[in-house]
């Protein structure tokens, strides 16, 4: 089968690899879409120092089940499905409190192991979650951002009536958006540098959308605020615009050296909470079934594709910020 292959960080290619064949708890998943996101890049330049190489990336994806093992219980060969690639060790003490996502020997599909930028993938059965039928394998390579998504709600405070402020209207940004809407929220505002992706944040139903807070009427802050750029001016600044007794939430991923300046006395006397959320954890199956029942608008979040042989203008596409969801169809295009 064909295969995207990163030798080193720097160094890609479509190779001709073995097909692979499943384990005894294993499935087979002919792919059909998978996303380009951040982690991939960070992969590729060598910024992402779990991942060893040479490595298969690819890590959000859907496809269709074609071999399993003879110990591979709840899914079956024809099987269209979404596939969580979170590997949890099971054992450690993260592990044993429900916290995988922080497992002490934390891999996950095609950012530890090889991945779905591939024909095929072999991943553990228990992984996969069949899609509704009218859902597509481009969709269903949406679950799981959405899934971290879901998750990033999982560990914020939920108040009907509350005001969000977002910082991002990339692909994570408009997708907090949405499920912020579907949440009951009373106003959704978005901020980013990028106007074009302003314009898609008020489609998909933002408030307000703007450069900068500045130009938002709400001095008494936001009760919710959320980061999802990992930039530390978009950071300092959204600590800054938590309503008293609010929450911040730091979504985006900022570089492991970098520092943000926040007032102590201001989180003792505002009583503001300061939250993280670190991808998947309890959260695949719960976006499956918001992604089926049209909470997020996919068709208006994909808007790329490419065959597995346009990686290379896949990657230029998705670091000019001219796209939102970008993916690689390794079969071709239906």
């Amino acid at each position: 089968m064909r295969a995207l292959v990163i030798d080193k960080p720097g160094r890609f290619s479509v190779e001709s690899v073995p097909d692979p064949s499943p384990g005894p708890a294993e499935a087979v998943v002919r792919v059909g879409a998978v996303g380009i996101c951040g982690t991939d890049v960070h992969i590729v330049e060598g910024e992402f120092p779990p991942t060893p190489y040479p490595i298969v990336p690819g890590h959000e994806f859907a496809g269709e089940v074609v071999a399993v093992g003879r110990e591979a219980a709840g899914v079956r060969v024809g099987d269209r499905v979404a596939v969580d690639p979170s590997l949890f060790c099971g054992r450690c003490h993260y592990c044993a409190i429900g916290r995988g996502n922080l497992c002490d020997n934390w891999g996950a599909i095609g950012d530890t192991v090889d991945g779905a930028m591939a024909e095929y993938v072999a991943v553990p059965a228990a992984n996969c979650h069949r899609l509704p039928g009218h859902v597509s394998a481009a969709h269903g390579a949406l679950v799981e951002p959405l899934s971290c998504a879901v998750h990033g709600f999982d560990v914020l405070p939920r108040q009907l009536g509350s005001h969000y402020l977002i910082y991002g209207a990339g692909t994570m940004g408009l997708l907090m958006l949405q499920l912020a809407t579907a949440a009951g929220a009373a106003s959704v505002s978005v901020i980013d540098l990028n106007a074009g992706r302003l314009e898609v944040a008020r489609i998909l139903g933002a408030d307000a959308a703007s450069t900068s807070a500045d130009d938002l009427d709400r001095p008494e802050g936001w009760e919710i605020v959320i980061d999802c750029t990992g930039a530390i001016p978009a950071i300092e600044d959204g600590l800054a615009r938590v309503r008293r007794g609010g929450t911040f939430q730091q979504f985006g991923v900022a570089a492991a050296q970098d520092r943000a300046a926040v007032s102590p006395f201001r989180i003792y006397n505002d009583e503001i909470t300061i939250v993280g959320s670190m991808a998947v954890l309890h959260s695949f199956g719960r976006a499956v079934d918001l992604l089926g029942e049209g909470v997020v608008d996919a068709d208006t979040m994909i808007t790329h594709d490419f065959a597995l042989t346009e990686f290379d203008e896949a990657l230029r596409t998705f670091r000019s910020g001219s796209g939102r969801k970008i993916q690689i169809l390794p079969a071709g295009r239906p």
